[in-house]
């Protein structure tokens, strides 16, 4: 998995990948692009996608519950979303930050084709970074659409660390639209929308999008790695070392 990320003010307008025509375009309002997604019928109504939403250390994210948010639990917090429907969340106890929140949505336009037994653990990765939450609470707007590589483009490594990368997204710069660009790459399954925007009183309904139903999964376990056993400790004085010399090796020292 993939994230393209966009920045820019709220309302800007992207230009189209030249040489080709989108239904769809990455400034488009929430909930357009998966509705349109949900007229093709097939596997995609009904189906809770899995997503695993990630943050720094110690965030608390909490997903929306009847016109309202439920108790934060600590990221990476794992949920099953509804195809074409938008969520809202809250992340709270952001480092550097203490005290102030933010109110991202997330978008699932596509799903994957996990086997049966194991969606939960192939979830959609999205990944709130630190970056992002700081320039959000500074009145940007940033835009993450993360898509699945295309197999025969993708690199042949299990995670972008064992590609010398540090980081599993990049951004697109301006002037191109971001979900024109993911699909260029691969197929887009989720959009991350993430501003400065707080709830408004009366606003309930329309701020969560209607607090469509999702599926609560445990957090993914933590692997603890056994211990490396004890190596034995050198000498404190290591011994001179001997040098032989090679059978008809010349003796040392300058040579005429």
């Amino acid at each position: 998995m993939v994230a393209l990320l966009q920045l820019g003010l709220a309302g800007m307008l992207a230009a189209q990948e030249a040489g080709a025509h989108f239904w769809h375009n990455g400034v488009m309002p929430p909930g357009a692009i998966g509705a349109r997604q949900l007229q093709r019928g097939g596997p995609l109504p009904g189906f809770f996608q899995p997503v695993e939403i990630k943050a720094p250390a110690g965030v608390l994210i909490s997903l929306a519950a009847g016109n309202q948010f439920d108790a934060g639990q600590p990221a990476p917090r794992r949920a099953g979303l509804l195809i074409g429907s938008v969520y809202r969340l809250r992340v709270t106890r952001i480092p550097r930050a203490e005290g102030l929140e933010v109110f991202p949505t997330v978008e699932v336009i596509d799903r994957l084709y996990a086997p049966a037994d194991q969606q939960v653990r192939f979830a959609i990765p999205v990944e709130l970074t630190q970056e992002d939450l700081l320039m959000a609470l500074d009145g940007k707007f940033v835009t993450r659409v993360i898509y699945l590589e295309d197999q025969r483009n993708a690199l042949p490594v299990r995670n972008p660390a064992e590609a010398g990368q540090s980081q599993t997204w990049f951004d697109v710069g301006p002037g191109r639209d971001v979900l024109a660009v993911a699909d260029g790459l691969g197929r887009p399954v989720a959009i991350l929308r993430l501003g400065a925007r707080v709830p408004d009183q009366g606003s309930a309904p329309g701020f969560f999008f209607g607090a469509p139903a999702w599926v609560g999964f445990s957090p993914r376990p933590v692997v603890v790695q056994p211990a490396a056993p004890l190596a034995r400790p050198a000498p404190a004085v290591a011994p001179p070392a001997e040098v032989v010399p090679a059978p008809n090796a010349a003796p040392p020292g300058p040579q005429p």
